[in-house]
């Protein structure tokens, strides 16, 4: 065994870290559509965790998100690297926080949920411009920027549908 196979625990420590929270929990390693299990359970942390947040301090939340988007592209790029892939589909962090941001500032009803998951699934599918431009780009921040882009089309659509209906 040669040195540069004995990998220092810390580093293990933290490889199993950046696994963990880009998989979302190991969701992405879901045998079917992990992309979709990725968004239920964004779908999920929207419902029960960041909407009441939102209602409370709406310029907090989107600062936190940023700060977290900025991280996660950090963290989905080291994710790239460890999966010696680019964009890897067990990589799901991307769908989870293109979920919360589709229903930032929306109803989180389950209607509304529902409507925001089919039109984020759709958007993130379809790839309008420049989704499909960011779904170019190497490394973390491209993995994350198309989502972000998709969930900006669909949460703009649930504000027009918020309206009409």
């Amino acid at each position: 065994m040669s040195p540069a196979d004995v990998v220092p625990p810390a580093t293990r420590t933290l490889h199993a870290l950046i696994i963990f929270v880009a998989t979302g929990a190991f969701a992405g390693y879901a045998p079917l559509a992990p992309g979709t299990t990725g968004s239920v359970l964004g779908l999920l942390l929207v419902k029960f965790a960041t909407a009441s947040f939102w209602r409370y301090s709406p310029a907090g939340s989107l600062m936190l998100f940023g700060i977290v988007f900025i991280l996660a592209c950090s963290v989905a790029d080291r994710a790239e690297k460890i999966f010696g892939e680019p964009d890897s589909s067990v990589i799901v962090l991307d769908e989870i926080l293109g979920m919360i941001a589709t229903m930032f500032g929306n109803p989180t009803g389950w209607i509304w949920l529902i409507a925001g998951f089919t039109l984020f699934r759709l958007f993130d599918i379809i790839k309008p411009w420049p989704t499909s431009w960011f779904d170019r780009m190497r490394g973390g921040a491209g993995v994350m920027l198309d989502d972000l882009a998709a969930a900006c089309y669909a949460n703009i659509t649930l504000q027009v549908l918020q309206r009409i209906v």
